[in-house]
C-alpha cells in the first residue's frame, strides 16, 4: 500500500533564506508515492497539453471557417416557406461572400429522413438543416427514431413564425368554425383534412382541434404541402390547416375559402378571418415556426457563426419583407433563444400526442 504523503509547512523569517514568507517541502515521501506522484505530473501535464491543443485547433479551424461549400438540408420538398428559408440563408451566403451553398431537398417519412441525415453528418458546420414544427412534434409522434431530437443537434437561430390557416373546398358546406364542428359531429369520420405528413403542424393543429371539440375527422397525410393543396384544389380532400404562406394565393385566386387562423391574434395579411379561439374554441393556439440547426458535434464558435450571419440575412430589407409578404414574422435571436423554445415546444407537443392518442411506429 502506498503511504500517505505529509507535508511540513515552515515559516521562515524575514532575512532566513534567500526568501521570506512561507515556504512548502516535502517532509515524507515513500518510494512507491514517490514513482506514482512522478508519473502523475507528466501524465497531467500531456494531458492538459491535449487539451490545449485540440482547443487552440477548434480557435484556428473556427477562424477559417468556411473553407467550402455549405449543404442546408431542407426535409421537404420544395414549394412551402421551408424551402425557401433554405434557398434564402443560400442566396444571401452566397451574396454576401460568406460561402458558397446548396440546398439538399431530403423529404418524406415526417421530415424524418433528411433530419437523420443531418443527425449522421459530421459536425464541422458544412451541413445544417432547416427545422418546424415536426422536428419537436417527431420527438414524441414516432415510437423510435434514428436520432434523439434535443440531444443530437445544435440549435443555431429562430428564424421566423406564422399561424397555420384552416381552409377548404368551396364545395364544403362550411364558412366558419361554428358550422364545421356541428357538420363534422352530425358525421362522424365522414369528413377529411389534409397534411403535410404525421407529425407536421397542419396535422398536429388538427389533432388538437379535434381533441378539443370532440370531433372526429379522417387523417389523409401528403409528402409536402404542393401536393396537398393540388389535391384540396382539385377537391379531393376537404380542408387542411396549412401554414399561412402556403394558402394565401390559393384564397386570394379564389380557389379555397379561409375559415380560420391559429393564431390567438388576426393575421395581418388576412385581418378579415377570425381566429380559431375567437370562433369558440377558447384556448386554440398553434404557432408554426422555422429555424435552423447543425448536428450536436459542431463547435460552439462555429455555431456562434452562423448565427451571426443568419441573424444579418434576417435583418436585410429585401429578406424581411419576403418573410412579411409570405406572412411570416421574422425572429432572429440567440443560439440559447431557439434551444430554449425547442424544449419548451418538444414538451408542448409531446402532451398533445400523448392525449390524441396519435402515433407512428
Amino acid at each position: 500500500m502506498f503511504e500517505p504523503l505529509k507535508l511540513v509547512y515552515r515559516y521562515r523569517r524575514s532575512g532566513e533564506g534567500q526568501n521570506s514568507g512561507c515556504s512548502l517541502r516535502a517532509a515524507q515521501i515513500s518510494g512507491a508515492s514517490r514513482r506514482v506522484f512522478t508519473h502523475w505530473i507528466p501524465a497531467f501535464a500531456g494531458m492538459t497539453m491535449v487539451v490545449m491543443g485540440s482547443a487552440l485547433a477548434t480557435q484556428a479551424w473556427a477562424q477559417t471557417y468556411p473553407a467550402k461549400q455549405i449543404r442546408i438540408i431542407v426535409p421537404f420538398p420544395p414549394g412551402a416557406f421551408n424551402d425557401t428559408l433554405g434557398r434564402t440563408i443560400a442566396q444571401k451566403f452566397v451574396e454576401t461572400n460568406f460561402a458558397q451553398a446548396i440546398v439538399d431537398n431530403r423529404p418524406g417519412a415526417g421530415s424524418t429522413i433528411g433530419t437523420d441525415i443531418a443527425a449522421k453528418s459530421p459536425g464541422d458546420g458544412y451541413t445544417i438543416l432547416g427545422v418546424a414544427v415536426p422536428f419537436a412534434v417527431n420527438a414524441s409522434l414516432y415510437a423510435k427514431l434514428p436520432y434523439d431530437t434535443l440531444k443530437d443537434f445544435a440549435a443555431i437561430i429562430y428564424a421566423g413564425a406564422t399561424p397555420n390557416m384552416l381552409v377548404m373546398h368551396p364545395s364544403v358546406p362550411v364558412s366558419s368554425i361554428k358550422e364545421l364542428i356541428a357538420l363534422a359531429k352530425s358525421k362522424p369520420n365522414q369528413l377529411n383534412y389534409a397534411s403535410t405528413g404525421s407529425g407536421t403542424s397542419n396535422h398536429m393543429s388538427m389533432e388538437l382541434f379535434k381533441l378539443m371539440t370532440g370531433t372526429q375527422i379522417v387523417h389523409v397525410p401528403y409528402k409536402g404541402s404542393a401536393p396537398a393543396l393540388v389535391d384540396l384544389v382539385g377537391g379531393h380532400v376537404m380542408m387542411i390547416f396549412d401554414n399561412t404562406p402556403n394558402v394565401l394565393p390559393h384564397v386570394k385566386g379564389g380557389k379555397v375559402k379561409a375559415i380560420a387562423v391559429t393564431s390567438m391574434k388576426r393575421s395581418e395579411l388576412a385581418p378579415e378571418v377570425p381566429t380559431v379561439d375567437e370562433s369558440g374554441v377558447k384556448g386554440f393556439e398553434v404557432s408554426v415556426w422555422f429555424g435552423v440547426v447543425a448536428p450536436a458535434s459542431t463547435p460552439r464558435e462555429i455555431v456562434n457563426r452562423l448565427n451571426s450571419e443568419i441573424n444579418k440575412i434576417i435583418g436585410m430589407p429585401d429578406v424581411r419583407q419576403r418573410f412579411v409578404n409570405s406572412g411570416v414574422t421574422p425572429v432572429g435571436g440567440s443560439a440559447d433563444l431557439f434551444a430554449d423554445h425547442l424544449r419548451s415546444e418538444v414538451a408542448k407537443w409531446s402532451k398533445v400526442v400523448k392525449a390524441t392518442g396519435a402515433r407512428v411506429e
